[in-house]
């Protein structure tokens, strides 16, 4: 048996996965759940409370989702290690999480048989991604030598820009956009407006579409076609 537990913290928003990686974890001896967290938001409020050492962050949450809940968290300590869990190995999300310095990404498919060996690898100060995510991030860089891959658009949006744009993708109102994130129905305009100019895109479908396929959002409250 270890000396020390690793304390783990983890964000995932549906009950049955995160009941089902509890378990799995609490059969270690050397690692200890010390929250759960069904938000970015909450992921972020119980970082503060508990100090954990690493983050297990799914990526697809309501209202902020795991990757800007991951800019935040690594703003706010650096020192946490942030472990990514996604049901899809799309390029925007890896190339997003690579950018914000995660110590990880696994697929959800086959988190169940690495989880525990990338928790404490992670812990060791070592990175940890599933095979099929490193196969594309080393494609993704052999494309990135004949040009740069990284999309401008994506680049200009800010952290708060980012997080209004999830919001209107899950069919958010500017009324409850406001309310989320504790700023006046004229500054949500102002956002909702200055995406509109640095996307060339002026319809929510399209706001949408876009927040889909960068990742920002997975769109679980209704179809855009």
């Amino acid at each position: 048996m270890r000396n020390k537990q690793i304390t783990v913290l983890l964000a995932e928003d549906h009950k049955i996965v995160r009941e089902g990686l509890r378990l799995l974890l609490e059969m270690e001896d050397d690692i200890k759940i010390v929250a759960e967290a069904e938000t970015g938001h909450e992921a972020i409020r119980m970082l503060k409370e508990t100090d954990a050492e690493v983050i297990i962050m799914d990526i697809s949450m309501p209202d902020l989702n795991g990757l800007e809940a991951t800019r935040k968290i690594k703003t706010i300590s650096p020192s946490t290690k942030v472990l990514v869990l996604s049901a899809y190995a799309d390029d925007a999300y890896v190339e997003k999480a690579a950018s914000l310095g995660v110590s990880g990404f696994l697929i959800k498919q086959c988190a169940s048989n690495l989880l525990v060996n990338a928790i404490r690898e992670i812990q060791k100060g070592h990175t940890y991604f599933s095979p099929s995510v490193l196969a594309r991030m080393n494609e993704r860089d052999k494309k990135r030598t004949s040009r740069n891959g990284y999309k401008k658009e994506y680049l200009q949006i800010s952290p708060r820009e980012t997080e209004v744009l999830q919001l209107i993708a899950e069919g958010n109102a500017n009324k409850q956009i406001a309310a989320k994130l504790g700023i006046s129905i004229k500054t949500v305009e102002k956002h909702r407006q200055h995406l509109m100019d640095k996307l060339q895109i002026h319809d929510v479908a399209g706001l949408t579409r876009y927040a889909i396929s960068e990742g920002i959002s997975r769109n679980h409250s209704h179809h855009v076609k």
